[in-house]
Order: C-alpha cells, then sequence, then structure tokens
C-alpha cells in the first residue's frame, strides 16, 4: 500500500523515470544567511530543515537513496563557532531521527570518517546505524567530515590491507557507499558549477544538474523540476544511443 501510494504521487507530479539515487551538495547556507544579515549559523539551522523536507518527499515519490554533501574533510578550516553549530545541529537532527526512523522507515547512514567526532555524535552514529539495519526501504545518507579523494585512497588502502588486487569492484566495495548504487542524479544549488570532492568516485556516470538556488530556498518543485530535467537527459554510459 505504501508504495503504491508513492508511485501514485509520482505520476501525479508526471515524475514517472524516477533516478535511484539522487546526490545533493547542499550549498549556500552562509550566503543566505548573510544575505539576511543573519549569522551563518541561522543558515545552516534552515538548511537541515530543507533536507528534512526532501528527504521525506524523497521517500514520498519513491526515490531509494538520497545523499547530501553535510560537511566536508575542508570545512574544518572555517570559523571555530560555524563548525561548532554544525555540529550541533547534526546532534540535534541524529537525536530526533532515533525517535522517528522506526515510524518512517527511514534508513539514514553517515558517509566519512567519524574518528574525529565528538564520542556524543559517534555514539549517536552508531545507534541510527544499529537502527537501521531494522529497516528496508529509503535511505538517507549524510556525508560528514566526507572527501571524495580520501574515501578512494582509503578503499585503496582496505583492499591492499586485505591482499586485494586493485580493481573498479575491490574498490567499489571498499568505499563507504558499498552496497549502494551509484547516483544517477548529482543537484548542486548556489549557483557555483563544481562537485567540490564529492563522490568523485560514485559520479563516473551521473548526471549533473545546477541551480542558482540557494539550499535554503531548495523547494520540493526544484527537486521535481531537478527530475523533470534529468527524465530528458539520455544516458549512454559511454555507448551509442539506441533509436
Amino acid at each position: 500500500m505504501r508504495w503504491f501510494k508513492r508511485k501514485q504521487k509520482a505520476e501525479e507530479l508526471g515524475l514517472t523515470d524516477l533516478p535511484r539515487h539522487i546526490a545533493v551538495i547542499m550549498d549556500g547556507n552562509g550566503r543566505w544567511a548573510t544575505k539576511r544579515g543573519l549569522p551563518r549559523s541561522a543558515g545552516h539551522s534552515v538548511g537541515a530543515e530543507v533536507f528534512r523536507t526532501i528527504a521525506t518527499h524523497c521517500r514520498d515519490l519513491g526515490i531509494e537513496h538520497l545523499t547530501v554533501y553535510a560537511f566536508s574533510t575542508e570545512n574544518w578550516s572555517r570559523p571555530a563557532d560555524e563548525v561548532r553549530s554544525i555540529m550541533k545541529l547534526l546532534e540535534k537532527y541524529l537525536r530526533e531521527a532515533i525517535e522517528t526512523m522506526e515510524r518512517d522507515h527511514i534508513r539514514l547512514c553517515i558517509w566519512g570518517d567519524t574518528s574525529v567526532l565528538s564520542p556524543e555524535l559517534q555514539s549517536l552514529i552508531r545507534t541510527t546505524d544499529d537502527l537501521s539495519q531494522n529497516y528496508k526501504g529509503f535511505q538517507a545518507n549524510i556525508c560528514i567530515n566526507y572527501g571524495g579523494r580520501d574515501e578512494i585512497v582509503r578503499a585503496a588502502n582496505l583492499c591492499a590491507e586485505k591482499g586485494l588486487p586493485i580493481t573498479a569492484e575491490a574498490l567499489s566495495g571498499a568505499m563507504y557507499s558499498a552496497g549502494v548504487p551509484d547516483p544517477d542524479l548529482i543537484i548542486r544549488p548556489s549557483g557555483e558549477y563544481r562537485l567540490s570532492n564529492f563522490l568523485l568516485w560514485q559520479s563516473a556516470y551521473a548526471e549533473l544538474y545546477f541551480t542558482d538556488t540557494l539550499w535554503p530556498d531548495f523547494t520540493t518543485a526544484d527537486l521535481d523540476a531537478a527530475i523533470v530535467d534529468y527524465q530528458h537527459r539520455s544516458r549512454r554510459y559511454g555507448g551509442v544511443q539506441s533509436k
């Protein structure tokens, strides 16, 4: 019944050829706040709520995976008070997720080097990991202290430690994303036109969609527009389009 309702909603919106996996670079929080004379932390707070809204919309449409870039390995160079506010938001989100994951049947995974996070955050992440094993269906992946180059180096080292040959298959199996299909569509709000070290391995054949909208202003209608644009792409994976 749940699957039928999601299929029906997608069809009502004209979204029938859905990507299995959407990834988003959540960019523009700071600029959004600065334009309004607010502290940058306010932009991150609004951005976190937008993520919640977009994740729910993806689940309701029948998207299988949503991966978001929340905090990169380079973001530690930001002002200390901004970093603290982001970590507090993450802690708040994880605590709330633990209360709602069973009700909403949402799996939540954190991708990145979590060893440098606070003990409290690491404990919450272990809890969400454990809870996620109990459910099937929509999965949200949040990239924290994540960098695409670091992920590839980590995967190569893991293969070497296990004595595995360095093949594409072995590397894919050693990524944070192991077992998750590569993103079909990567969305970058805020007017920037680059991946910024996001899912470098997994994005080999992803369709890229850019918009000037800052992340805190990003709506479900913006997501639908990105999916419609995706529907008109021709994905050949290096081959020739069939007639």
